[in-house]
């Protein structure tokens, strides 16, 4: 009796973690989720000898991709292993987990840390062993591996695309809707006059205060647009930056702008390009005027003085707050511009010294 008692194996509890990049698929009645986890149960019942059982909650993250940490589910997960409630973690692939090697090595301190081991089921191992440490590096390699050739071919199409003139996404400007056939940018009148009245107005009043105040009169606003899920976003009023975006924006003139080079776009154009080239000639002495009021409000010293080392437009100054303090930057809020902020206070410190 008590030699039977000695070869009972302690208990093994499993959590089974399961993730799909995208939603597309999830209302079926059995689902990705569901394939990985079945496979999953499987597994578990065939280490039944072994004491190992798999706990009732689910960790189901649908629609999350695994670059990054932040999913519910995965949250529950780290969340029960801190409290003790698991002592392996078996997924259907290591990927399902994470496709970020850092971000997989800060989970296993953790899991190390807790005594939890990691089982993929169709890789075969378990960190307990070395040999399953060691399989599991060089898997987790090759994954982000293949998640950086992905990221660069996402890329290189995206700049055959521009090259080509066509819309490659973000936020849809005012005067444009998408044409929801084609993926294309197609005209909206009514918004495309009144971007055609806001660079007229600009050239009239040369002042982006003063044309700033006429569109609040009138009462217009930015673009009001819908997001992948039909979520409505209302347009707002026009600040500085909004208005400044909308000016510099060569989108108008029918041109599509990739790392700064300008291609014919598929789209029609609002904004002649010659009226557009004239706003962009007004812009700077524009901008010095405006900096000159941030400054007096803001202590914005390099206001209107500061280029973008990228595309050498002015910079603009702009302020956060978070914890009740104020940061200072200048960026450069030009479209397509990759150039890096500039933390002001640092920035201006050493200007002044």
């Amino acid at each position: 009796m008590s030699e039977a008692a000695v070869l009972i194996p302690q208990p093994v509890r499993c959590a089974i973690y399961t993730r799909k990049s995208t939603e597309e698929g999830l209302d079926k009645e059995f689902n990705s989720l569901d394939a990985q986890r079945e496979a999953a149960e499987a597994f578990i019942q065939s280490q039944r000898q072994e004491g190992w059982l798999a706990v009732p909650h689910r960790y189901d993250d649908g629609g999350f991709t695994g670059a990054h940490m932040e999913r519910p589910a995965l949250g529950r997960l780290m969340a029960d292993i801190e409290n003790q409630k698991i002592d392996c973690v078996v997924v259907y692939k290591v990927d399902r987990l994470s496709r970020s090697l850092l971000d997989f090595a800060r989970m296993m301190s953790v899991f190390e840390q807790h005594g939890v081991s990691f089982v993929s089921v169709t890789q075969q191992f378990n960190t307990r062993t070395p040999i399953g440490r060691l399989t599991l590096n060089i898997l987790l390699s090759f994954a982000e591996f293949e998640r950086d050739i992905i990221r660069e071919r996402t890329r290189d199409k995206k700049a055959a695309a521009k090259r080509k003139g066509k819309w490659t996404g973000g936020y849809v400007p005012l005067g444009y809707d998408l044409d929801p056939h084609g993926g294309k940018l197609v005209v909206n009148e009514a918004e495309a006059e009144q971007v055609r009245s806001i660079f007229e107005l600009f050239v009239e009043t040369r002042s982006l205060a003063g044309t700033l105040e006429e569109l609040r009169r009138r009462g217009w606003k930015t673009k009001t647009w819908l997001t992948e899920k039909q979520t409505r976003h209302a347009g707002a009023d026009f600040t500085g930056g909004s208005l400044r975006r909308l000016l510099e924006n060569e989108l108008y003139t029918g041109a599509v702008q990739y790392r700064g080079h300008s291609y014919r776009g598929e789209h029609s154009r609002i904004v002649p390009p010659q009226r557009w080239r004239q706003v962009q000639r007004l812009l700077p002495a524009a901008a010095t005027q405006q900096a000159h009021k941030d400054h007096d409000q803001r202590g914005a010293l390099l206001q209107g003085l500061l280029h973008c080392a990228d595309c050498e437009r002015l910079m603009a100054h702009t302020a956060t707050r978070r914890a009740g303090r104020q940061y200072r930057y200048y960026v450069c809020r030009h479209r397509g511009c990759t150039g890096q902020s500039v933390v002001a206070g640092a920035f201006e410190l050493a200007v002044v010294e």
